[in-house]
Protein backbone atom coordinates (compact mmCIF):
# COMPACT_ATOMS: atom_id res chain seq x y z
CA UNK A 1 0.00 0.00 0.00
CA UNK A 2 2.95 2.27 0.98
CA UNK A 3 4.21 1.54 -2.82
CA UNK A 4 1.00 2.29 -4.71
CA UNK A 5 0.88 5.57 -2.84
CA UNK A 6 4.53 6.41 -4.07
CA UNK A 7 3.40 5.60 -7.50
CA UNK A 8 0.59 7.63 -7.66
CA UNK A 9 2.27 10.47 -6.19
CA UNK A 10 5.16 10.19 -8.83
CA UNK A 11 2.38 10.49 -11.54
CA UNK A 12 0.76 13.44 -10.08
CA UNK A 13 4.26 14.82 -10.17
CA UNK A 14 4.49 13.88 -13.46
CA UNK A 15 1.37 15.03 -15.00
CA UNK A 16 1.88 18.54 -13.10
CA UNK A 17 5.48 19.51 -14.30
CA UNK A 18 4.32 21.82 -17.31
CA UNK A 19 2.18 23.37 -14.76
CA UNK A 20 4.62 24.01 -12.03
CA UNK A 21 6.04 26.80 -12.31
CA UNK A 22 2.33 28.72 -13.08
CA UNK A 23 0.93 26.78 -9.98
CA UNK A 24 3.84 26.36 -7.61
CA UNK A 25 2.10 26.94 -4.50
CA UNK A 26 -1.21 24.85 -5.52
CA UNK A 27 1.41 21.95 -6.12
CA UNK A 28 2.96 21.99 -2.17
CA UNK A 29 -0.15 21.81 -0.88
CA UNK A 30 -1.38 18.85 -3.02
CA UNK A 31 2.07 17.38 -2.21
CA UNK A 32 1.61 17.37 1.53
CA UNK A 33 -2.15 16.39 1.50
CA UNK A 34 -1.24 12.91 -0.71
CA UNK A 35 1.57 12.17 1.54
CA UNK A 36 0.14 12.60 5.27
CA UNK A 37 -3.08 10.69 3.57
CA UNK A 38 -0.43 8.00 2.27
CA UNK A 39 1.11 7.63 5.63
CA UNK A 40 -2.62 7.63 7.60
CA UNK A 41 -3.59 4.71 4.66
CA UNK A 42 -0.13 2.91 6.02
CA UNK A 43 -1.74 2.18 8.91
CA UNK A 44 -3.86 -0.52 7.95
CA UNK A 45 -7.06 0.45 9.01
CA UNK A 46 -9.82 2.79 7.41
CA UNK A 47 -11.46 5.58 9.09
CA UNK A 48 -14.59 3.49 9.02
CA UNK A 49 -13.43 0.32 9.84
CA UNK A 50 -15.46 -1.52 12.63
CA UNK A 51 -13.29 -4.11 14.96
CA UNK A 52 -14.42 -6.64 17.56
CA UNK A 53 -13.02 -8.93 20.63
CA UNK A 54 -13.34 -11.73 18.47
CA UNK A 55 -11.12 -10.60 15.61
CA UNK A 56 -8.07 -10.14 18.52
CA UNK A 57 -9.30 -13.57 19.46
CA UNK A 58 -8.94 -15.29 16.40
CA UNK A 59 -5.66 -13.41 15.96
CA UNK A 60 -4.23 -14.76 18.96
CA UNK A 61 -5.94 -18.12 18.44
CA UNK A 62 -7.61 -18.63 21.01
CA UNK A 63 -10.70 -20.62 21.94
CA UNK A 64 -13.12 -22.00 24.63
CA UNK A 65 -12.47 -25.51 22.98
CA UNK A 66 -8.41 -25.09 22.97
CA UNK A 67 -6.12 -25.21 26.28
CA UNK A 68 -2.65 -24.84 24.96
CA UNK A 69 -2.09 -21.59 26.76
CA UNK A 70 -3.54 -22.91 29.86
CA UNK A 71 -1.27 -25.83 30.51
CA UNK A 72 1.93 -24.36 31.47
CA UNK A 73 4.22 -21.23 32.22
CA UNK A 74 3.54 -18.49 29.37
CA UNK A 75 7.06 -18.37 28.47
CA UNK A 76 8.94 -18.80 24.79
CA UNK A 77 11.83 -20.49 26.70
CA UNK A 78 11.81 -22.58 29.43
CA UNK A 79 14.91 -21.08 31.34
CA UNK A 80 13.14 -17.71 31.27
CA UNK A 81 11.72 -17.00 34.71
CA UNK A 82 7.92 -15.70 35.09
CA UNK A 83 7.83 -12.87 37.71
CA UNK A 84 4.39 -12.43 39.13
CA UNK A 85 3.79 -9.22 41.05
CA UNK A 86 1.23 -9.61 43.77
CA UNK A 87 -0.19 -6.71 45.55
CA UNK A 88 -3.18 -7.05 48.91
CA UNK A 89 -4.95 -4.54 50.03
CA UNK A 90 -7.58 -5.13 53.18
CA UNK A 91 -10.89 -4.40 52.65
CA UNK A 92 -12.16 -5.95 56.12
CA UNK A 93 -11.49 -7.45 58.99
CA UNK A 94 -14.50 -9.87 59.66
CA UNK A 95 -13.39 -12.02 62.56
CA UNK A 96 -10.90 -12.82 65.01
CA UNK A 97 -11.40 -15.88 67.38
CA UNK A 98 -8.97 -15.58 70.42
CA UNK A 99 -9.77 -19.17 72.18
CA UNK A 100 -9.51 -20.99 68.17
CA UNK A 101 -6.37 -18.60 67.39
CA UNK A 102 -7.79 -17.37 63.82
CA UNK A 103 -7.65 -14.75 62.13
CA UNK A 104 -10.89 -14.07 59.23
CA UNK A 105 -9.98 -11.07 56.76
CA UNK A 106 -11.41 -9.54 53.41
CA UNK A 107 -8.98 -8.75 50.86
CA UNK A 108 -8.49 -7.88 47.62
CA UNK A 109 -5.58 -9.54 46.01
CA UNK A 110 -3.77 -8.32 42.37
CA UNK A 111 -1.93 -10.08 40.31
CA UNK A 112 -0.02 -10.29 37.25
CA UNK A 113 2.81 -11.45 34.86
CA UNK A 114 4.09 -11.63 31.55
CA UNK A 115 2.56 -14.18 28.73
CA UNK A 116 5.18 -14.61 25.97
CA UNK A 117 2.48 -16.21 23.26
CA UNK A 118 -0.26 -12.97 23.74
CA UNK A 119 0.45 -10.13 21.94
CA UNK A 120 -0.90 -7.51 19.05
CA UNK A 121 -0.68 -4.04 17.33
CA UNK A 122 -3.70 -1.50 18.56
CA UNK A 123 -3.60 -0.06 15.14
CA UNK A 124 -4.40 -3.27 13.33
CA UNK A 125 -7.72 -3.82 15.57
CA UNK A 126 -9.31 -0.26 16.01
CA UNK A 127 -7.11 0.57 18.71
CA UNK A 128 -8.03 -2.28 21.04
CA UNK A 129 -5.40 -2.85 23.73
CA UNK A 130 -6.94 -4.83 26.50
CA UNK A 131 -9.83 -7.40 26.36
CA UNK A 132 -10.97 -9.95 29.16
CA UNK A 133 -11.48 -13.34 28.80
CA UNK A 134 -12.51 -15.92 31.05
CA UNK A 135 -10.10 -17.17 33.83
CA UNK A 136 -9.87 -20.85 32.46
CA UNK A 137 -8.53 -20.12 29.24
CA UNK A 138 -5.33 -18.99 30.44
CA UNK A 139 -2.33 -19.64 32.48
CA UNK A 140 -2.55 -18.96 36.19
CA UNK A 141 0.36 -18.83 38.84
CA UNK A 142 -0.52 -21.63 41.74
CA UNK A 143 -0.32 -18.99 44.76
CA UNK A 144 -1.36 -20.28 48.34
CA UNK A 145 -1.49 -19.08 51.45
CA UNK A 146 0.58 -21.01 54.30
CA UNK A 147 -2.03 -19.72 56.72
CA UNK A 148 -4.76 -20.71 55.71
CA UNK A 149 -7.22 -23.38 57.11
CA UNK A 150 -10.15 -23.43 55.15
CA UNK A 151 -10.81 -22.94 51.89
CA UNK A 152 -12.07 -19.23 50.34
CA UNK A 153 -16.24 -19.37 50.69
CA UNK A 154 -16.50 -16.39 48.60
CA UNK A 155 -16.40 -17.39 44.40
CA UNK A 156 -12.98 -16.44 42.77
CA UNK A 157 -13.30 -13.40 39.97
CA UNK A 158 -14.59 -15.14 36.81
CA UNK A 159 -12.90 -12.99 34.29
CA UNK A 160 -8.64 -11.81 33.92
CA UNK A 161 -7.54 -8.72 32.18
CA UNK A 162 -4.89 -8.95 29.19
CA UNK A 163 -3.26 -6.43 27.08
CA UNK A 164 -2.06 -5.84 23.67
CA UNK A 165 2.07 -6.53 25.14
CA UNK A 166 0.85 -9.59 27.13
CA UNK A 167 0.69 -8.54 30.44
CA UNK A 168 -1.84 -10.40 32.18
CA UNK A 169 -4.31 -8.74 34.99
CA UNK A 170 -6.28 -10.86 37.69
CA UNK A 171 -8.21 -8.99 40.41
CA UNK A 172 -9.58 -11.03 42.88
CA UNK A 173 -11.52 -10.65 46.74
CA UNK A 174 -11.07 -13.52 48.80
CA UNK A 175 -12.57 -14.44 52.64
CA UNK A 176 -8.85 -15.66 54.07
CA UNK A 177 -9.51 -17.82 57.22
CA UNK A 178 -6.31 -18.19 58.49
CA UNK A 179 -4.01 -19.10 61.57
CA UNK A 180 -3.00 -16.32 63.82
CA UNK A 181 -1.11 -16.44 66.83
CA UNK A 182 -2.63 -14.47 69.46
CA UNK A 183 -0.83 -12.37 71.95
CA UNK A 184 -3.12 -12.16 75.13
CA UNK A 185 -1.04 -11.28 77.90
CA UNK A 186 -1.93 -7.78 77.65
CA UNK A 187 -5.56 -8.40 77.14
CA UNK A 188 -8.04 -6.46 76.35
CA UNK A 189 -5.20 -3.66 75.62
CA UNK A 190 -3.47 -6.32 73.58
CA UNK A 191 -2.02 -5.26 69.52
CA UNK A 192 -2.19 -8.50 67.66
CA UNK A 193 0.41 -9.15 64.38
CA UNK A 194 -1.31 -11.48 61.87
CA UNK A 195 0.39 -12.71 58.25
CA UNK A 196 -0.38 -13.66 55.34
CA UNK A 197 2.55 -15.42 53.45
CA UNK A 198 1.76 -16.20 49.47
CA UNK A 199 3.60 -18.55 47.69
CA UNK A 200 4.04 -21.27 44.58
CA UNK A 201 3.09 -24.39 45.45
CA UNK A 202 5.73 -26.00 42.94
CA UNK A 203 7.34 -23.69 41.09
CA UNK A 204 11.54 -22.88 42.57
CA UNK A 205 12.65 -19.46 42.30
CA UNK A 206 14.36 -20.10 38.93
CA UNK A 207 10.47 -20.74 37.57
CA UNK A 208 8.65 -17.94 39.17
CA UNK A 209 9.85 -14.89 41.46
CA UNK A 210 7.35 -12.59 43.17
CA UNK A 211 7.72 -9.31 43.70
CA UNK A 212 5.70 -6.37 45.31
CA UNK A 213 5.61 -2.55 43.91
CA UNK A 214 3.36 -1.13 46.85
CA UNK A 215 5.37 -0.11 49.69
CA UNK A 216 4.25 -0.81 52.97
CA UNK A 217 3.11 2.77 53.55
CA UNK A 218 1.35 2.99 50.44
CA UNK A 219 -0.51 -0.17 51.00
CA UNK A 220 -1.78 1.10 54.55
CA UNK A 221 -2.77 4.15 53.39
CA UNK A 222 -4.89 2.17 50.27
CA UNK A 223 -6.36 -0.46 52.91
CA UNK A 224 -7.34 2.88 54.93
CA UNK A 225 -9.15 4.30 52.05
CA UNK A 226 -11.32 1.24 51.22
CA UNK A 227 -11.78 0.07 54.93
CA UNK A 228 -15.43 -0.98 55.39
CA UNK A 229 -15.61 -2.80 58.75
CA UNK A 230 -13.04 -3.80 61.32
CA UNK A 231 -14.98 -5.67 64.21
CA UNK A 232 -13.93 -4.90 67.60
CA UNK A 233 -10.30 -3.91 65.87
CA UNK A 234 -8.74 -0.97 64.96
CA UNK A 235 -6.64 -1.16 62.10
CA UNK A 236 -2.65 -0.19 62.84
CA UNK A 237 -0.97 -0.52 59.55
CA UNK A 238 0.33 -3.05 56.87
CA UNK A 239 3.65 -4.42 56.83
CA UNK A 240 4.98 -6.48 53.33
CA UNK A 241 8.47 -8.37 53.03
CA UNK A 242 9.88 -10.44 50.27
CA UNK A 243 11.65 -13.53 51.43
CA UNK A 244 13.24 -16.45 49.54
CA UNK A 245 13.04 -19.42 51.70
CA UNK A 246 14.15 -23.11 51.17
CA UNK A 247 11.52 -25.67 51.13
CA UNK A 248 11.92 -29.29 51.16
CA UNK A 249 15.48 -28.26 49.08
CA UNK A 250 13.53 -26.21 46.67
CA UNK A 251 13.99 -22.49 47.12
CA UNK A 252 10.74 -19.99 46.95
CA UNK A 253 9.98 -16.92 47.19
CA UNK A 254 7.73 -15.13 49.59
CA UNK A 255 5.45 -12.58 50.09
CA UNK A 256 4.60 -11.61 53.71
CA UNK A 257 1.98 -9.63 54.19
CA UNK A 258 1.73 -8.51 58.21
CA UNK A 259 -1.89 -6.94 59.44
CA UNK A 260 -1.34 -4.87 62.33
CA UNK A 261 -4.48 -4.44 64.66
CA UNK A 262 -5.46 -2.99 68.63
CA UNK A 263 -8.27 -4.45 70.00
CA UNK A 264 -11.20 -1.51 71.45
CA UNK A 265 -10.78 -2.57 75.13
CA UNK A 266 -14.27 -0.14 76.21
CA UNK A 267 -16.43 -3.21 75.92
CA UNK A 268 -14.12 -5.42 78.27
CA UNK A 269 -13.95 -2.60 80.60
CA UNK A 270 -17.38 -1.75 81.15
CA UNK A 271 -19.20 -5.80 81.33
CA UNK A 272 -16.06 -7.33 82.93
CA UNK A 273 -13.39 -5.28 84.99
CA UNK A 274 -15.53 -2.38 86.51
CA UNK A 275 -17.80 -5.12 87.84
CA UNK A 276 -14.84 -7.12 89.78
CA UNK A 277 -13.69 -3.21 90.64
CA UNK A 278 -16.70 -3.00 91.81
CA UNK A 279 -16.99 -5.74 93.77
CA UNK A 280 -13.86 -5.19 95.68
CA UNK A 281 -15.01 -2.03 96.68
CA UNK A 282 -17.91 -3.75 98.25
CA UNK A 283 -16.27 -5.78 100.04
CA UNK A 284 -13.49 -2.67 101.73
CA UNK A 285 -17.06 -1.11 102.39
CA UNK A 286 -18.02 -4.57 104.41
CA UNK A 287 -15.45 -3.34 107.34
CA UNK A 288 -18.72 -1.15 108.24
CA UNK A 289 -20.80 -3.93 109.00
CA UNK A 290 -21.00 -5.12 112.27
CA UNK A 291 -19.24 -8.38 113.47
CA UNK A 292 -21.94 -9.59 115.41
CA UNK A 293 -24.42 -12.16 113.67
CA UNK A 294 -23.67 -13.88 110.63
CA UNK A 295 -24.90 -11.31 108.01
CA UNK A 296 -21.06 -9.66 107.27
CA UNK A 297 -19.87 -13.32 107.09
CA UNK A 298 -22.66 -14.59 104.01
CA UNK A 299 -21.92 -11.32 102.24
CA UNK A 300 -18.39 -12.01 101.80
CA UNK A 301 -18.61 -15.28 100.90
CA UNK A 302 -21.23 -13.99 98.32
CA UNK A 303 -19.13 -11.69 96.81
CA UNK A 304 -16.38 -14.25 96.16
CA UNK A 305 -18.67 -16.39 94.04
CA UNK A 306 -19.35 -13.18 92.28
CA UNK A 307 -15.92 -12.94 91.88
CA UNK A 308 -15.54 -16.97 90.51
CA UNK A 309 -18.57 -16.56 88.14
CA UNK A 310 -16.14 -13.47 86.27
CA UNK A 311 -13.35 -15.79 86.14
CA UNK A 312 -15.57 -18.87 84.55
CA UNK A 313 -16.47 -15.97 81.99
CA UNK A 314 -13.02 -15.06 81.53
CA UNK A 315 -12.40 -18.82 81.13
CA UNK A 316 -14.25 -18.68 77.92
CA UNK A 317 -12.64 -16.07 75.95
CA UNK A 318 -9.13 -16.31 76.09
CA UNK A 319 -7.03 -19.75 74.84
CA UNK A 320 -5.48 -22.13 77.00
CA UNK A 321 -1.87 -22.21 74.68
CA UNK A 322 -0.70 -19.04 76.41
CA UNK A 323 3.05 -19.06 77.03
CA UNK A 324 2.26 -16.55 79.96
CA UNK A 325 -0.40 -16.04 82.42
CA UNK A 326 -2.58 -12.71 81.08
CA UNK A 327 -2.94 -9.97 83.55
CA UNK A 328 -6.65 -10.06 83.35
CA UNK A 329 -6.56 -13.16 84.64
CA UNK A 330 -3.65 -11.98 87.20
CA UNK A 331 -6.11 -9.18 88.12
CA UNK A 332 -9.03 -11.52 88.99
CA UNK A 333 -6.87 -13.57 90.65
CA UNK A 334 -5.13 -10.76 92.85
CA UNK A 335 -8.69 -9.31 93.85
CA UNK A 336 -10.07 -13.01 94.67
CA UNK A 337 -6.91 -13.24 97.40
CA UNK A 338 -7.37 -9.83 98.52
CA UNK A 339 -10.90 -10.87 99.38
CA UNK A 340 -9.88 -14.05 100.83
CA UNK A 341 -8.12 -13.04 103.35
CA UNK A 342 -10.66 -10.30 103.82
CA UNK A 343 -13.06 -13.50 104.50
CA UNK A 344 -10.06 -15.22 106.62
CA UNK A 345 -9.82 -11.98 109.10
CA UNK A 346 -13.74 -12.11 109.11
CA UNK A 347 -14.02 -15.94 110.52
CA UNK A 348 -11.18 -15.00 112.89
CA UNK A 349 -12.76 -12.02 114.21
CA UNK A 350 -15.93 -14.11 115.13
CA UNK A 351 -14.04 -17.22 116.63
CA UNK A 352 -12.52 -14.40 119.13
CA UNK A 353 -15.75 -12.67 119.48
CA UNK A 354 -17.24 -15.76 120.56
CA UNK A 355 -14.63 -17.06 122.80
CA UNK A 356 -14.99 -13.64 124.53
CA UNK A 357 -18.58 -14.27 125.12
CA UNK A 358 -17.81 -18.24 126.81
CA UNK A 359 -15.46 -16.61 128.83
CA UNK A 360 -18.53 -13.67 129.85
CA UNK A 361 -20.70 -16.60 130.72
CA UNK A 362 -18.26 -18.25 132.42
CA UNK A 363 -17.70 -14.89 134.91
CA UNK A 364 -21.51 -14.61 134.97
CA UNK A 365 -22.09 -17.98 136.37
CA UNK A 366 -19.92 -17.31 139.22
CA UNK A 367 -21.51 -13.98 140.28
CA UNK A 368 -24.51 -15.80 139.80
CA UNK A 369 -23.16 -18.84 142.27
CA UNK A 370 -22.35 -16.00 144.85
CA UNK A 371 -25.54 -14.13 144.84
CA UNK A 372 -27.15 -17.60 145.94
CA UNK A 373 -25.01 -18.06 148.57
CA UNK A 374 -25.40 -14.62 149.64
CA UNK A 375 -29.29 -15.09 150.10
CA UNK A 376 -28.87 -18.36 151.05
CA UNK A 377 -27.37 -17.46 154.37
CA UNK A 378 -30.02 -14.45 154.51
CA UNK A 379 -32.56 -16.75 154.82
CA UNK A 380 -31.22 -18.91 156.97
CA UNK A 381 -30.06 -15.85 159.75
CA UNK A 382 -33.56 -14.76 159.12
CA UNK A 383 -35.11 -18.04 160.18
CA UNK A 384 -33.10 -17.80 164.00
CA UNK A 385 -34.43 -14.75 164.45
CA UNK A 386 -37.86 -15.96 163.54
CA UNK A 387 -37.28 -18.80 166.07
CA UNK A 388 -36.00 -16.40 168.56
CA UNK A 389 -38.92 -14.20 168.22
CA UNK A 390 -41.49 -17.11 168.66
CA UNK A 391 -39.53 -18.10 171.88
CA UNK A 392 -39.81 -15.10 173.25
CA UNK A 393 -43.13 -14.47 172.23
CA UNK A 394 -43.87 -17.58 174.22
CA UNK A 395 -42.06 -16.62 177.38
CA UNK A 396 -43.98 -13.39 177.75
CA UNK A 397 -46.67 -14.82 179.74
CA UNK A 398 -49.19 -13.55 182.23
CA UNK A 399 -47.81 -15.65 184.40
CA UNK A 400 -44.32 -13.94 185.99
CA UNK A 401 -43.08 -14.84 189.17
CA UNK A 402 -39.93 -11.85 189.19
CA UNK A 403 -40.05 -8.67 187.83
CA UNK A 404 -35.80 -9.28 188.05
CA UNK A 405 -36.15 -12.18 186.01
CA UNK A 406 -37.87 -10.31 183.02
CA UNK A 407 -35.57 -7.24 183.45
CA UNK A 408 -32.63 -9.85 183.06
CA UNK A 409 -34.04 -11.61 179.72
CA UNK A 410 -35.01 -8.37 177.98
CA UNK A 411 -31.32 -6.94 178.35
CA UNK A 412 -29.94 -10.01 177.08
CA UNK A 413 -32.38 -10.01 173.85
CA UNK A 414 -31.78 -6.39 173.31
CA UNK A 415 -27.86 -7.51 172.71
CA UNK A 416 -28.38 -10.42 170.27
CA UNK A 417 -30.71 -7.79 168.30
CA UNK A 418 -27.89 -5.82 167.84
CA UNK A 419 -25.33 -7.96 167.47
CA UNK A 420 -27.93 -9.67 164.47
CA UNK A 421 -28.34 -6.40 162.66
CA UNK A 422 -24.79 -5.84 162.62
CA UNK A 423 -23.90 -8.59 161.21
CA UNK A 424 -26.62 -8.56 158.33
CA UNK A 425 -25.75 -5.15 157.83
CA UNK A 426 -22.00 -6.45 156.80
CA UNK A 427 -23.21 -8.93 154.68
CA UNK A 428 -25.12 -6.48 152.78
CA UNK A 429 -22.15 -3.87 152.23
CA UNK A 430 -19.97 -7.08 151.44
CA UNK A 431 -22.53 -8.04 148.74
CA UNK A 432 -23.46 -4.26 147.36
CA UNK A 433 -19.17 -4.13 147.14
CA UNK A 434 -19.36 -7.20 144.84
CA UNK A 435 -22.05 -6.03 142.65
CA UNK A 436 -20.15 -2.64 142.31
CA UNK A 437 -16.93 -4.26 141.90
CA UNK A 438 -19.04 -6.58 138.82
CA UNK A 439 -20.70 -3.31 137.20
CA UNK A 440 -17.03 -2.10 136.93
CA UNK A 441 -15.75 -5.01 135.21
CA UNK A 442 -18.46 -5.11 133.06
CA UNK A 443 -18.35 -1.72 131.73
CA UNK A 444 -14.74 -2.25 130.87
CA UNK A 445 -13.43 -3.80 127.54
CA UNK A 446 -12.69 -7.47 128.02
CA UNK A 447 -9.05 -8.86 127.02
CA UNK A 448 -10.34 -10.14 123.65
CA UNK A 449 -11.92 -7.12 122.75
CA UNK A 450 -9.07 -5.23 122.88
CA UNK A 451 -7.15 -7.81 120.82
CA UNK A 452 -10.50 -7.64 118.21
CA UNK A 453 -10.24 -4.03 117.94
CA UNK A 454 -6.37 -4.05 117.21
CA UNK A 455 -6.88 -6.87 114.39
CA UNK A 456 -9.60 -4.56 112.68
CA UNK A 457 -7.51 -1.46 112.53
CA UNK A 458 -4.14 -3.06 111.20
CA UNK A 459 -6.23 -5.17 108.54
CA UNK A 460 -7.88 -2.71 107.68
CA UNK A 461 -4.74 -0.24 106.94
CA UNK A 462 -2.65 -3.15 105.65
CA UNK A 463 -6.14 -4.22 103.22
CA UNK A 464 -5.96 -0.63 101.76
CA UNK A 465 -2.54 -0.21 101.42
CA UNK A 466 -2.21 -3.60 99.37
CA UNK A 467 -5.52 -2.94 97.10
CA UNK A 468 -3.87 0.61 96.29
CA UNK A 469 -0.72 -1.47 95.57
CA UNK A 470 -2.10 -4.13 93.33
CA UNK A 471 -4.15 -1.24 90.90
CA UNK A 472 -0.93 0.62 90.91
CA UNK A 473 0.83 -2.43 89.63
CA UNK A 474 -1.64 -3.44 87.52
CA UNK A 475 -2.22 -0.49 85.56
CA UNK A 476 1.55 0.26 85.07
CA UNK A 477 2.36 -3.19 83.40
CA UNK A 478 -0.84 -2.76 81.28
CA UNK A 479 0.58 0.35 80.08
CA UNK A 480 4.14 -0.91 79.84
CA UNK A 481 5.43 -2.12 76.28
CA UNK A 482 6.53 -5.67 77.11
CA UNK A 483 4.79 -8.08 75.17
CA UNK A 484 3.98 -11.73 74.70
Amino acid sequence: MMLAGFFFFLLLLLTGQARLSSSLPLFIFNFFFFFFFFLWRAGGVPADRVCSYNQVLEHLNISADQTLYSMTRPVRDHTKTTVVTLEVILYAILDVRELDQTFIPYVWIFTSWQNDHISWKPQDFCGIENITLPNQLLWKPDLTIEEMIEKDKAPPSPHLTISSSGQVWVQDGQVLPSTCRMHIYKFPFDIQSCDLSFKSVVHSVQEIRLLHSLSSAEATRWSREVMRTQYEWLFVGMSVDNKTLTVFGMEQDVIVYTITMKRRPMLYIVNFMLPVLFFLGLDMASFLIPDTGGEKLSFKVTLLLAVTVMQLMLNEILPCSSNKIPLIAMYCIGIFALMLLSLLETILVMYLMDKDAGSEDAKAGEDQSLSEDFSGQADSKGGGDKKWTRCASICNGPARENSAELMKDGEQTESRSVDVISEETREVMRALTVLLNNGKEASKPSYWSKVITKIHRIFFAFYVTAVTLFLAAMSFIWQSNQDD
